[in-house]
C-alpha cells in the first residue's frame, strides 16, 4: 500500500496513490463523455426545434403526445423507471419556448 498526500484524499476520497490515479483517470473520462452528452443533448434539441416548426407550420400542434410516449417507452424499456425520468427531462428540453 503507497501513503497518499492529504490533496489527494481530499480531491478523490482515495486512500492511496493507486486509487486516486484511477479515480481521477476515470473523472477525466466522464468529463468527456458528459461532453459529449451535452453536445448530444443541444443537437437533439435543435432538431425537435426543426420538426416542432414544421409541424406548427402545416397547422399541427407543437407537442405529438403519441411520439413522445413512443420516447418515454423507449427510454423506460433500456434505462429502467430511471430512463422514464431521463426521457421526461429531455422532452422538456426539447420542447421549446411557447
Amino acid at each position: 500500500m503507497t501513503a497518499t498526500h492529504p490533496e489527494t484524499v481530499e480531491k478523490t476520497g482515495a486512500r492511496t496513490s493507486e486509487a486516486a490515479g484511477l479515480i481521477t483517470g476515470a473523472r477525466e473520462r466522464i468529463d468527456a463523455l458528459d461532453d459529449r452528452i451535452l453536445g448530444l443533448v443541444q443537437e437533439r434539441m435543435a432538431v425537435s426545434a426543426v420538426i416542432q416548426d414544421a409541424r406548427i407550420a402545416s397547422g399541427g400542434r407543437r407537442v405529438n403526445l403519441s411520439r413522445e410516449n413512443e420516447i418515454l417507452g423507449r427510454y423506460s424499456a433500456a434505462l429502467g423507471k430511471p430512463g422514464t425520468t431521463l426521457a421526461m427531462t429531455l422532452l422538456e428540453l426539447c420542447r421549446g419556448r411557447v
